[in-house]
């Protein structure tokens, strides 16, 4: 081997991995393929936040009329909270300008939970929480499955 490269060399230098196709473009449409890839953290929130608005939506539909729902990484209020504690959500009440909001922090609520499984938990209950506290309804009646950790 006078100085040349040897494949593996070549296709993994500084240890980062394959470059490169990974296969070949489909036939049919000519787009390269694309592996597939767990989902982010965020698209992960995303989810659980969904799947907790809806099935808070199949126990009590009413509750989430006129009640928009989203998602910031990190609390950001003009006031500072009270206590020592991060808040975990908020729930900001509607006017005539505005619907009602329930805000869901992403980083506070991953910190506390340490696993996904417990984190779907932890923010199901945090959306019931603040439904509740929004609504005036008891939690009670927004999750009428109580402790059940199962989603």
């Amino acid at each position: 081997m006078d100085g040349a490269l040897t494949v593996s060399s070549r296709r993994d230098r500084h240890q980062r991995g394959l470059r490169g196709p990974l296969a070949l473009p489909n036939q049919l449409s000519r787009h390269p393929a694309r592996p597939f890839r767990s989902p982010t953290k965020a698209d992960f929130f995303a989810d659980a936040v969904d799947e907790a608005v809806e099935r808070i939506g199949h126990h009590c539909p009413d509750a989430l009329v006129g009640i928009t729902f989203g998602i910031e990484d990190v609390p950001y209020l003009e006031r500072a909270w009270t206590g020592a504690e991060v808040p975990l959500a908020a729930a900001i009440s509607g006017d005539a300008d505005r619907l009602s909001q329930v805000v869901v922090y992403r980083r506070p609520l991953e910190h506390r939970a340490a696993t996904r499984s417990g984190l779907r938990i932890l923010v199901y209950r945090t959306v019931v929480e603040q439904l509740s506290a929004l609504t005036g309804r008891s939690v009670a009646e927004l999750d009428p499955d109580g402790d059940d950790d199962e989603l």
